[in-house]
């Protein structure tokens, strides 16, 4: 299967999508304990087949022989469509669509990822995972109806006259979207969730999330077994126990405590409990694939960044702004200084602050819609 590619076409990148750098996050609340996702970054052909204890509730993955199941990283492609469907519910359009528009640096931002190198490849890569997996399950409606889907339709890259991507359209499948928008249908979350690099470990935030995140103070509780049969990670039993004991441990999920009870003659539980507000998870040593994360800087919400103002006057070169502008202008790319003096021109027009919260998304889809210098 090949995404599908079409050429230029200004009218479709909307400088006025949502940008959701600054809005809570929003994860669509079925997905959130049963076995939808592959938990590891490496290629799963083997299909995922869950059946709950009491034997109402089926879920049924299949990948793709060319591309394999779609991954709990793929994941956050679907978290950031769900969360541009509930802002245009928020904003209360009209039909929202099932379609979506969006502007790749800006999902890329959003879900904290590099957006230089590889990212548009692997952007593109974690697309036809989502579009290739089949899902099949009744979770929905008990055992009345068995439904079966991709988690999207469709996917196509909108490119300039120098084939790089400008941006996307996204047609989720209408299972998804239904479930985004019914009622109660999604849950926030923490955006660091996006640190989390372990596949696990994302899988039991969400899992903590959606059970004990209105526990109270005592939390919930669930046998390790359970747990395993919930996850449905490739491995056995007994690594899986290993590593769930070894998350516990250092217990550094956001906004959640761990805890692992032994039971005499009986298989641990694990408890997950809503952190208080001025509890810090712990820090987790470094995985080999990002550095650890102080404490201090990790809580139950997002720490507040730092306020970014476009200049008023004066040159963009040696700031986040020209490089912004290397990275997202057409080639070959005008004098960026004649860029800013447009874009400046553009909020004045507009009655944008040049301190938006969301400045840095605007500009650079100011320049992904620029011509190329002639």
């Amino acid at each position: 299967m090949v995404s599908k590619k079409v050429g230029r076409d200004d009218n479709q990148v909307d400088l006025f999508l949502p940008q959701l750098t600054a809005l809570p996050l929003r994860d669509q609340r079925e997905t959130m304990e049963r076995p939808f996702f592959s938990l590891s970054k490496r290629k799963r052909l083997k299909p995922i087949d869950y059946v709950s204890p009491d034997g109402k509730v089926t879920v049924h993955v299949s990948a793709n022989s060319e591309y394999g199941l779609a991954t709990i990283y793929d994941l956050d492609v679907l978290i950031y469509c769900a969360s541009v469907l509930i802002e245009h519910k928020r904003r209360g359009v009209n039909d929202i669509p099932q379609t979506l528009h969006v502007v790749p640096y800006d999902m890329l931002s959003t879900l904290k990822r590099d957006v230089g190198g590889r990212a548009y490849e692997l952007l593109g890569n974690a697309l036809d995972r989502l579009q290739s997996t089949t899902v099949k399950t009744n979770i929905r409606s008990g055992d009345a109806v068995e439904t079966t889907f991709s988690w999207i339709d469709s996917h196509s890259q909108l490119k300039d006259r120098n084939g790089q991507v400008r941006g996307m359209r996204i047609t989720l499948a209408k299972w998804f979207y239904d479930g985004v928008l019914m009622e109660g249908g999604v849950l926030a979350i923490d955006p660091a969730y996006f640190s989390l690099t372990g596949g696990r470990e994302r899988w039991l935030y969400r899992v903590a999330r959606k059970h004990a995140g209105g526990a109270g103070p005592d939390g919930f509780s669930i046998s390790m077994p359970t747990l395993y049969e919930k996850s449905g990670a490739e491995g056995d039993y007994r690594r899986f126990k290993f590593e769930m004991t070894k998350i516990a441990r250092e217990n550094s999920l956001p906004g959640y405590s761990l805890e692992l009870l032994q039971r005499d003659g009986g298989e641990p539980l694990l408890r997950m409990a809503k952190r208080s507000l001025d509890e810090s998870p712990s820090p987790s040593p470094s995985n080999g694939f990002a550095p650890a994360v102080d404490a201090s800087k990790r809580g139950t919400a997002a720490a507040e960044e730092e306020p970014v103002s476009f200049p008023v006057q004066g040159s963009i070169a040696f700031g986040a702004f020209g490089a912004i502008a290397r990275a997202n202008l057409p080639s070959p790319q005008r004098d960026h200084e004649a860029v800013a003096n447009d874009f400046r021109n553009f909020l004045r027009s507009r009655d944008i602050a040049f301190d938006a919260s969301n400045i840095t998304q605007i500009f650079a889809t100011f320049c992904t819609k620029q011509r190329s210098a002639i």
